[in-house]
């Protein structure tokens, strides 16, 4: 291939592309032109505080698109997790970036835009991690990446307000690329969209959602959390938030908090959740008080039961998950070797499949250690089932899905992280250095991860320009599906135990105990 220098013509002045908004200026950077910081929505505050975006107001002139716009507010946790020393203040939340090989309005190439995980309450599209020029380059189309309302002010359920803030967000910001996208020579009808853990919950929902059909036409879902809230627990969910902030869980009551000062009630609320187990359930033992809400209205059905009925059969589809995703947290938590089979115990009756959840597992897994059993029911609970099953009922709704696992084991700290959650996306945007890079691959990537790194690029890239991404489609009689390691292969579903331990569970709206 060749190399960026060597395609870049001798550019003079800036970039710019005329939004409906208004003239944004970019920067050529590597042979490709970058755009930073696109309003897609009007600042979230003031009257429009907890309410569904509403138009960007345009502007006079042209206006410089050099820096990311400012994260959403966020857990102090966040600072740390960007790997940007310095980030943008301010109430602009709800930006967009572009990266296009030629912002020219007569070209017309496919469209990747990207939407960030970090379990609906962490995240920001200017994070390193998520630099998209590798993508944008080894694939000759235009990326882009985008901010979304997060926590309390994206999915608290609260009176007074639209539930599902942070996918309305998703969808304005998707109705901007069909609207001005071409200005940046991309084709609005050949949008894929792609996203990681809580991005690929969010484009799952997107998928059930009909405020957002035909914004898209192809879809990637990396590792999709089977965590959905029903309308009821959400609404205790956010009465529990209100109160650790000495507040009403209505827009009256929030409304006169600072935005950056509530994320702190959420900090507190989740190093104490298992206070409310009786209430909420397999919840209350996770640090998730954030999901999709199945409202009956911006989100009528869980994904399973939407794709199941049809609702998608249109978008071609890739989804899959990590062998090993729920290894990376308990690493980082510092329990990995350490489980004792007290805690496997716990981990299997209270996310097992039905009331016998426990013998299935170690009947069906026999041999396996008690870090292992704690690990692998947390994993298919968690993404690998979820995933599975959404390819599933795309294929029941008369769909067409491609499924993979990543099987490759990250060879930072002695190989201990497996194929944990997160190392597709680094592997993806090829970002080594950045985010969870130096920690699951080393100080300096290999020869073999840079290879399966390409390979990611060049298999999301085909299918977002060709609906093909080189491997057969999903289907319930073969079970086909592409395993992602240092040798390739396509065979059948790897995590066969596991896919028989679940084939009856449908991933309900986790509900409100009364």
């Amino acid at each position: 291939m060749t190399t960026a220098e060597s395609h870049e013509p001798v550019r003079s002045a800036e970039p710019e592309s005329c939004t409906t908004a208004g003239r944004v200026r970019g920067r050529w950077e590597g042979g490709l032109a970058v755009f930073r910081g696109i309003p897609y929505a009007a600042p979230p505050v003031g009257e429009a505080r907890f309410q569904a975006p509403r138009p960007v107001p345009g502007w006079d002139g042209t206006r410089e698109a050099h820096a990311f716009g400012p994260p959403p507010p966020q857990e102090a946790a966040f600072q740390g997790r960007t790997g940007a020393p310095d980030l943008p203040g301010g109430d602009d939340w709800l930006t967009v970036n572009v990266w296009t090989p030629d912002p020219g309005p007569t070209d017309r190439r496919p469209v990747m835009v990207w939407i960030h995980g970090g379990a609906y309450k962490l995240g920001f599209s200017g994070s390193p991690g998520y630099d998209a020029r590798h993508i944008a380059r080894d694939g000759d189309l235009v990326v882009v990446t985008l901010n979304y309302r997060l926590g309390i002010e994206g999915f608290a359920h609260i009176d007074g307000a639209p539930a599902n803030r942070g996918l309305l967000d998703q969808v304005a910001a998707l109705e901007w690329v069909r609207e001005n996208i071409a200005a940046f020579g991309g084709d609005p009808g050949q949008v894929t969209v792609f996203g990681e853990s809580a991005g690929a919950g969010s484009i799952a929902a997107l998928l059930a959602m009909p405020r957002a059909a035909g914004l898209f036409r192809r879809a990637i879902a990396q590792s999709v959390p089977g965590t959905y809230f029903s309308d009821d627990l959400a609404r205790d969910i956010a009465t529990a938030l209100a109160t650790e902030a000495g507040l009403r869980p209505t827009v009256a009551g929030l409304a006169g908090v600072d935005p950056r000062q509530l994320p702190a009630a959420g900090e507190i609320l989740g190093a104490r959740m298992r206070q409310y187990e009786d209430r909420w359930g397999q919840l209350a033992r996770t640090q998730s008080l954030f999901s999709p809400v199945v409202d009956g209205e911006v989100l009528p059905a869980t994904p399973w039961q939407a794709l199941s009925n049809g609702t998608a059969r249109d978008v071609e589809l890739i989804i899959g998950h990590n062998r090993d995703e729920f290894r990376l947290f308990v690493a980082l938590s510092g329990q990995l070797g350490k489980i004792g089979d007290d805690q496997a115990t716990e981990a299997l009756r209270v996310f097992g499949p039905g009331p016998d959840g426990e013998r299935a597992y170690r009947e069906a897994f026999l041999g396996a250690s008690a870090g292992e059993l704690y690990e692998l029911v947390q994993t298919d609970w968690l993404f690998r089932m979820p995933s599975l099953r959404l390819a599933e009922a795309q294929v029941t709704g008369g769909g067409r899905a491609h499924v993979y696992e990543l099987t490759w084991q990250a060879p930072g700290n002695g190989g201990a992280f497996g194929a944990c959650h997160g190392l597709d996306g680094t592997l993806l945007f090829g970002t080594f250095d950045a985010h969870l890079g130096p920690l699951l691959l080393g100080p300096e990537p290999s020869a073999e991860a840079r290879s399966l790194s390409s390979r990611f690029r060049a298999t999301w890239t085909a299918f977002a320009t060709t609906g093909d991404p080189g491997w057969p489609a999903y289907d319930p009689d073969r079970r086909l599906v592409q395993v992602l390691d240092s040798d390739p292969v396509v065979t059948a579903y790897p995590e066969e135990t596991s896919r028989r331990l679940w084939q009856d569970h449908d991933f309900p709206a986790l509900p409100l105990i009364k």
